[in-house]
């Protein structure tokens, strides 16, 4: 698992939304990206001021981020039998929450 920061965090639970873990997706929601990232954040909200969070999404060049308006792939580290399985992990002092998808190709 890799440490992410929380901007990565946010657009991650939007990416997991898609197959190939992208943004791609978005266009097919009715709210635009700001109201869609504000719903990350809520959710992200429910964990505190201080938390962390962790993937198993890996970008090449990156460390500590994700961005997913670059060029560049992004990869992960399998964590089941899945074709893809991609994930966040938030950890705060109080519980643990975890966000996945899994698509079987």
């Amino acid at each position: 698992m890799y440490e992410i920061d929380r901007a990565s965090a946010e657009n991650l639970l939007l990416a997991l939304t898609d197959d190939g873990c992208t943004l791609g997706n978005l266009r097919r929601f009715t709210e635009s990206f700001d109201e869609l990232q504000n719903m990350a954040r809520t959710i992200l909200a429910r964990y505190g001021d201080r938390f962390t969070c962790y993937t198993n999404v890996s970008q090449v060049g990156l460390i500590g981020r994700l961005d997913f308006t670059a060029a560049t792939s992004r990869g992960w580290s399998p964590m089941t039998f899945y074709g893809e399985d991609s994930g966040l992990v938030v950890v705060s002092d109080a519980e643990v929450g975890l966000f996945w998808t899994f698509a079987d190709y």
